[in-house]
């Protein structure tokens, strides 16, 4: 009987979700995001999602940090015993605003107002970000197109992870560098968007570094030229 009633009460127990706490994090334009935590370090700002996946953005992109006064369910570890299959309780992972179909089409509308060909608009985010809209390189770079700061700050971008302002902001990058180049020269742009005018302009022509390298040909291959 005591055997019976411990199992009972051990079952119960994993069953019961744990409580925690977060931070609501606002960013400039007015994003407010739900994480677990948010710590700075220098000029950087390390962002730790409820996930348990971490992003770095420019210290400058965040407005205010607060604690959630609505305390969420944590995820329960699958525990098993006694032959009895216990199921995890997760958490609903956060609605995305913008689902693959609607960012693709919203590639297409940008793509055609700044004069990009959609092929190379859709490789170049494939590449950059596959369509994630709060990708983070551990350089720094953020969003679809993965804007540097510098870049963003250039092209005054409010929201690097907004979808049409990462798009405007970098769409309008890569149509400067192809009348740069000049027509028939994408992989001189392209290079550039990866490396830096600087870097092409010193090796007069694609630097050669093998991401960058590699970059060039991966979506010249997806644009099929």
């Amino acid at each position: 009987m005591h055997t019976r009633l411990g199992a009972i009460v051990g079952l119960v127990m994993v069953l019961v979700p744990s409580v925690a706490y977060a931070d609501l994090v606002t960013f400039r334009g007015g994003r407010v995001l739900n994480v677990a935590s948010v710590t700075f370090s220098g000029d950087s700002a390390v962002v730790t999602l409820r996930t348990g996946g971490k992003m770095w953005v420019p210290r400058d992109f965040v407005v205010a940090v607060t604690p959630d006064e609505v305390p969420y369910v944590a995820p329960v570890e699958e525990k098993a015993g006694d032959g009895i299959a216990v199921p995890i309780l997760s958490v609903e992972a956060e609605a995305a605003p913008t689902s693959r179909i609607e960012l693709m089409a919203l590639v297409d509308r940008m793509a055609a107002q700044h004069g990009v060909r959609p092929d190379l608009a859709h490789a170049l985010v494939k590449v950059e970000s596959n369509y994630e809209y709060r990708a983070v390189s551990p350089k720094g770079a953020m969003g679809l197109m993965q804007l540097m700061p510098a870049t963003a700050r250039q092209y005054a971008l409010v929201d690097p992870f907004d979808p049409a302002q990462n798009l405007d902001a970098g769409l309008r990058h890569l149509r400067r560098l192809l009348d740069r180049y000049g027509k028939g020269r994408e992989s001189l742009a392209l290079a550039a968007y990866n490396a830096g005018e600087g870097a092409v302009t010193r090796y007069r022509g694609i630097p050669p570094f093998r991401e960058t390298q590699n970059y060039v040909r991966r979506i010249l291959t997806l644009t099929g030229r």
